[in-house]
């Protein structure tokens, strides 16, 4: 009777040598793509900007404002921000501001509004009011006048100079001459002594 020739059986450990190593090769590749995945998702900005070229004069939509950052911030330029944003927040988008910004002459806590343009003056570049920026025409600045500077105005005292104020702090910029009639205790007799006196 002829002998049974025997298949050779492979043994249990080279089965599971093999079963670990694609497990092992699995493992990394779902690793490789997990981490692919975590640094694309970190490249997105906390803060988004406007690139210039695009047009600026646009309404905020979707609870948003457009402010355009100038003057001593690091990265100057046209930001979106939230509505209820202040000026402290337009400067943190812009990167905060350089060693020799004045920051006496801009009121960190204003609230901002749409379209604005916010400029942080370089030291001893604001008036002798403190408040105001030089500029030819003479003018007051609604926006950035402080009290003193108010104060040199015509029938506009104490009180009133802190109504001004208090309004803008309130409200956001003055978009016209012309809001001055909200503030109370201006009417139509006193802002037209004002009138040429002021700007926005």
């Amino acid at each position: 009777m002829p002998a049974t020739e025997k298949v050779p059986v492979p043994a249990p450990r080279s089965r599971l040598r093999l079963s670990i190593g694609a497990a092992v090769v699995l493992g990394l590749v779902v690793l490789s793509a997990a981490v692919g995945l975590g640094i694309m998702r970190g490249q997105a900005q906390p803060v988004q900007t406007v690139p210039l070229s695009e047009t600026s004069d646009e309404v905020a939509v979707d609870g948003e404002l457009y402010v355009h950052v100038l003057g001593q911030v690091e990265h100057p330029g046209l930001y979106m921000l939230e509505l209820d944003a202040r000026v402290v927040d337009a400067l943190a988008a812009a990167g905060g501001t350089l060693a020799d910004a004045d920051l006496q002459a801009v009121n960190l806590a204003r609230p901002l509004s749409d379209g604005e343009q916010l400029i942080v003056p370089v030291v001893g570049e604001a008036g002798e009011g403190g408040g105001t920026t030089p500029q030819d025409d003479g003018l007051i600045d609604l926006n950035n006048a402080d009290q003193a500077a108010l104060e040199t105005l015509p029938r506009i005292g104490p009180a009133l100079a802190q109504r001004i104020i208090e309004w803008r702090e309130t409200n956001g910029r003055f978009q016209s001459v012309d809001d001055l009639l909200a503030v109370p205790g201006i009417g139509e007799k006193l802002l037209a002594g004002l009138a040429d006196l002021v700007r926005v």
